[in-house]
């Protein structure tokens, strides 16, 4: 569950922002910059396509690929680029790039060259791999801000280590926990956090977790935009903006009597489709009370908003109807 570091950077950098006194669009653009660096820990699970491609040459399953994806991804997952340790590194790197002048780039270069030099004495080739990718992700996320925002070497830091000291965080629930002191042989966190000892209902409870980050950086998001644009909101204007249409992902509950029961160690089946359910967010199709399908005149064009808060209401729907229905299966 990648989407969930961004977004939970993103609605808690936005939220301070705006309550720090910056303006709406300025709060916005300090989450976004959040986010991609909240997202950038996860580039190191690119190594599992390695697996990929050993499991394609092996004919595996669509099942076996994944495992052959997160087996070899977890080889380096999760431990340089989830460092508590790394993380100030790089997001100085990443200030001294958006400065812009020759020295400062140079200073980016040899923090970066260390830091890569670290992991290879400590991790070997395949760790410097992994690093240069990372490096290279936070040092391409810093030229592009360096264009395209005036984002201040000091302003870039605090978004940048913001989102990438949350990232390790958000894996406490899932998987190996994080090296949170890498290159450190230290262990702050030894196990996962339980939400249940059904491994299913752990399962069910970190998506809840991963959901109710995506509404409240939805809620942020839309909020931020109304005040940047001047319109006046209130959380009760969010039902109006979901289209009835969206209760059809309590059908999802059947699910529960299809697809194996979930857990993290065969999570792809239950994710996937269930996420699917969101696409009813951008339907054009609406069945009427009259009992014809017609083009529903707001979705013909649909607004953002109406089909983000729509189709995650029809997610919501179907976890809440499967959850019901595995509960009732169990018992």
């Amino acid at each position: 569950m990648f989407v969930g570091h961004a977004l939970a950077a993103f609605a808690l950098v936005a939220v301070v922002a705006r309550r720090l006194g910056e303006r709406p669009a300025r709060a916005l653009t300090f989450g976004v910059v959040a986010a991609l660096f909240a997202a950038a820990p996860d580039v190191d699970i690119g190594y599992a396509l390695v697996g990929v491609v050993s499991g394609l040459g092996a004919e595996a399953g669509a099942l076996g690929l994944a495992e052959s994806f997160w087996s070899t991804g977890n080889l380096v997952h999760r431990s340089v680029t989830h460092s508590l340790v790394v993380a100030p590194v790089v997001a100085l790197a990443a200030a001294a790039w958006v400065d812009g002048r020759a020295s400062a780039k140079a200073v980016a270069l040899a923090l970066v060259a260390g830091l890569v030099a670290v992991t290879a004495t400590v991790s070997g080739a395949l760790g410097a791999v992994v690093t240069v990718a990372f490096v290279v992700t936070a040092l391409a996320l810093a030229e592009a801000i360096r264009r395209r925002t005036d984002l201040t070497p000091r302003a870039t830091f605090a978004l940048a280590l913001a989102g990438l000291a949350s990232h390790p965080f958000g894996d406490l629930f899932t998987g190996e926990p994080p090296a949170f002191l890498y290159p450190l042989s230290a262990d702050v966190v030894t196990a996962r956090v339980s939400l249940s000892a059904d491994p299913t209902l752990h399962l069910l409870g970190a998506f809840a977790l991963e959901l109710a980050t995506i509404w409240a950086a939805a809620l942020v998001w839309s909020r931020l935009r109304a005040e940047r644009d001047g319109r006046q909101t209130h959380m009760l204007d969010v039902p109006r903006r979901v289209d009835p249409l969206a209760v059809a992902g309590a059908g999802y509950a059947a699910g529960a009597f299809i697809i194996p029961a979930p857990t993290l160690d065969l999570s792809y089946p239950f994710v996937f489709t269930v996420l699917a359910v969101g696409a009813v967010g951008i339907a054009p199709v609406r069945i009427r009370r009259r009992g014809r399908a017609a083009l529903s005149p707001e979705f013909a064009r649909p607004g953002a908003e109406r089909a983000l808060f729509t189709g995650l209401t029809a997610v919501t729907f179907a976890w809440l109807g499967y959850l019901l229905a595995y509960l009732a299966g169990v018992a």
